[in-house]
């Protein structure tokens, strides 16, 4: 039988990780994109834009000069992979 704080310790690991669940692009605008980068910062080459409401799984994040990057793949075509800002992305 698991103790309650167990279970707790267990649901607060997986909630806080994030990675790898349901995300969505958020606070993008309505009349502007996301970029996804080949990269994690904005040298990289823009891949696409996405706009809010757009589905992602994230993969793992990375601080580059001060700024969370994110790489990410489309929920809907997981080959499409590449790095966003995490300041425009939720967790679901």
């Amino acid at each position: 039988m698991r103790t309650p704080f167990a279970a707790l310790a267990a649901l607060m690991i997986v909630a806080s990780c994030g990675m790898g669940g349901g995300t969505v692009v958020k606070g993008a605008g309505p009349d502007d994109l996301l970029k996804l980068r080949a990269g994690p910062g904005l040298n990289y080459k823009i891949l696409m834009g996405l706009p809010d409401g757009t589905r992602l799984r994230r993969h793992r994040c990375v601080t580059e000069v001060g700024q969370l990057w994110c790489q990410v793949s489309l929920a809907s075509t997981p080959a499409v992979t590449g790095y966003v800002s995490a300041d425009y992305i939720s967790d679901l």
